[in-house]
């Protein structure tokens, strides 16, 4: 795991990870992650049904009047609704990035590749102490790293049409790394959040050792390129789903168009927190690829791998 490689191999190395794994990695994932997923399209859908209700009929008889009405209405409600799913929206994202680093962790360090749920969550016990450290340190330092870091680009090319978004799709796949990068980091070695932030921001440029060129556009096309696999499937999924609605509605000639807006709010607040699973779940993609990502940018278990090697051969020919 801990070696070299170049653009073509980290893309590989997940997917052959996933081929390999994948059967045991998604069974484990599916049973610590699943009631944390279920618990967020619950929330979403219940949290704002009905004001998923009002967009709907704004948009269907064109009073926009009665959603600014619910908003100062229900101005406290919305406030704490929304604070409390973007803090489980948190959570779940801390224990969704973790899950792979641990499997990851494990698996290196035991290579065995039939990992049992025991296993998994006596480590997630063992390390609940760092996960809840993440967990702060993602809201009160990560988050609002995020803010500043897209609010400064923003101001600073707003006025230039185009070079915002350009920007976006240029600076999310780097954010992605260095968050990915903190938490393998964090977990593998065992310092503190700002070391594990501070190397997460380093390895991105250079690696320790500095006349080695720089990683920064293997890891950036990568991510690139696995964002994109990601929208592909989410998109596709929405696709499907709209085709799915558009038929219902087709084949549905004698309902009035109150049934016909009801079966049409029901998918629609379906659809957005089934959208964010699937998002998650195809995250574990760019997740476990960061990882063969961190394992190339440890240069220093590179060279040990190669001396406990060097070593090993040594042994074999006494």
């Amino acid at each position: 795991f801990y070696k070299k490689r170049d653009f073509g191999a980290l893309i590989s190395d997940t997917f052959n990870f996933v081929k390999l794994y994948g059967k045991n990695y998604f069974k484990n994932y599916f049973v610590i992650n699943g009631l944390l997923l279920i618990l967020m399209a619950v929330l979403v859908f219940f949290g704002f049904k009905n004001f998923f209700s009002l967009i709907f009929e704004g948009i269907g008889g064109g009073n926009s009047a009665s959603i600014g009405r619910y908003f100062l209405e229900n101005i406290v409600q919305i406030i704490f609704t929304s604070l409390f799913i973007f803090l489980v929206f948190i959570l779940i994202s801390v224990v969704n990035y973790s899950y792979p680093v641990l499997y990851l962790k494990r698996l290196t360090e035991t290579g065995n590749k039939n990992i049992t749920i025991d296993e998994i969550m006596s480590d997630v016990k063992k390390n609940i102490g760092k996960i809840f450290k993440l967990f702060l340190g993602f809201v009160f330092i990560v988050f609002p790293l995020y803010l500043a870091v897209y609010g400064l680009s923003y101001t600073v090319t707003y006025r230039i049409q185009g070079l915002s978004f350009l920007l976006l799709i240029f600076l999310t796949p780097v954010m992605t790394n260095v968050v990915n990068f903190l938490i393998y980091d964090y977990f593998n070695r065992g310092k503190g959040f700002f070391s594990s932030l501070s190397y997460a921001i380093r390895s991105q440029f250079s690696y320790q050792q500095y006349n080695q060129k720089s990683p920064f556009w293997k890891y950036w096309g990568t991510t690139v390129i696995l964002y994109i696999l990601q929208q592909v499937v989410v998109y596709a999924f929405v696709f499907i789903l709209v085709f799915i609605i558009i038929l219902s509605l087709g084949l549905s000639f004698n309902m009035s168009s109150a049934e016909t807006f009801y079966i049409t709010l029901v998918f629609g607040a379906m659809a957005y927190p089934l959208i964010i699973i699937i998002s998650l779940i195809m995250s574990n993609f760019i997740s476990l690829c960061s990882g063969f990502m961190y394992y190339d940018s440890r240069t220093d278990l590179h060279r040990e791998m190669d001396l406990t090697e060097i070593d090993s051969i040594g042994r074999d020919e006494v």
